[in-house]
C-alpha cells in the first residue's frame, strides 16, 4: 500500500544531487544552528519571497519566523513543513523542475500558514484550512499530491488502527507510539481536543497481534 505523501520522489544517483545542490551554491547560506544536517542549506531568497506573501496576507508574526531552506535528506518528499520551527524544506531535485519550486514553496507554505490562523485547534494536513490557505496563497487548485514524473517510494502499512466509535480504519506503516485518537470524533464531540473515547485500537498488523 502506497503511503500519500505531498510530491514525492526519489533520487537516482549521488552525482545529480550534487550537481543540482551547485545551481545555488552562490545564493545559499547554512541556517544557523544547522550544521549538524547534512545537506541542508538556507535559501535567503526564498525566504525573503515567503517572508512577502505572509507580510501581505497580514501574518507578520509568522513572517519573521519563517526559514526555507533545501535538504538533500528528504528522498520521497519535494517538500515538508514543520509548524513548530516555522520550517519549509525543499528537495533539490526541484531546480529539475523549475516551474514546481514556487507552487511547492507555496504549499507547504499553506500548511503553516493553516496551522498558525487555527492557533492551538488540531486540524487536518489537507483539510478545510489548508485549502483556504491556498487559495489565499494563489493556488486554489491545489492538489495533496503531486504528478511529478517521478518514481515514488512505496511502504506497506503493516498495523491496522481503528476508531471504536465511528469504526473508521486507519493504515499505518509504523506502530503507534503514543495515544492517538480518530481526529473527526474528536472534532464533531470535543471541539477537536483530544477525546481518550476515541483512541484508536489496533486491530491487525503483518506478524499478528
Amino acid at each position: 500500500m502506497r503511503l500519500l505523501r505531498q510530491l514525492e520522489f526519489a533520487f537516482e544517483t549521488t552525482a545529480a544531487l550534487t550537481s543540482i545542490l551547485s545551481v545555488r551554491e552562490r545564493r545559499t547560506t547554512k541556517s544557523p544552528g544547522e550544521g549538524h544536517l547534512i545537506g541542508s542549506s538556507h535559501d535567503v531568497d526564498l525566504e525573503s519571497k515567503a517572508r512577502e506573501i505572509l507580510y501581505e496576507l497580514d501574518a507578520n508574526k509568522l513572517a519573521f519566523g519563517i526559514r526555507v531552506e533545501w535538504n538533500s535528506r528528504l528522498k520521497t518528499s519535494a517538500g515538508r513543513a514543520d509548524y513548530r520551527h516555522k520550517l519549509i524544506s525543499l528537495n533539490p531535485l526541484l531546480f529539475a523542475h523549475p516551474a514546481e519550486i514556487d507552487r511547492t514553496l507555496r504549499h507547504e507554505l499553506a500548511h503553516i500558514l493553516a496551522q498558525f490562523r487555527a492557533g492551538r485547534r488540531r486540524i487536518l494536513p489537507h483539510g478545510a484550512e489548508w485549502r483556504k490557505a491556498c487559495r489565499d496563497l494563489g493556488i486554489a487548485d491545489e492538489k495533496r499530491c503531486h504528478n511529478l514524473p517521478f518514481p515514488a517510494k512505496r511502504y506497506v502499512a503493516r498495523f491496522m488502527y481503528r476508531c471504536p466509535n465511528c469504526r473508521q480504519e486507519f493504515p499505518r506503516v509504523h506502530r503507534a507510539r503514543r495515544a492517538v485518537a480518530c481526529l473527526a470524533c474528536c472534532r464533531a464531540d470535543n471541539g477537536g481536543e483530544f477525546d481518550a473515547r476515541f483512541r484508536l485500537v489496533l486491530v491487525s498488523c503483518s506478524g499478528g497481534l
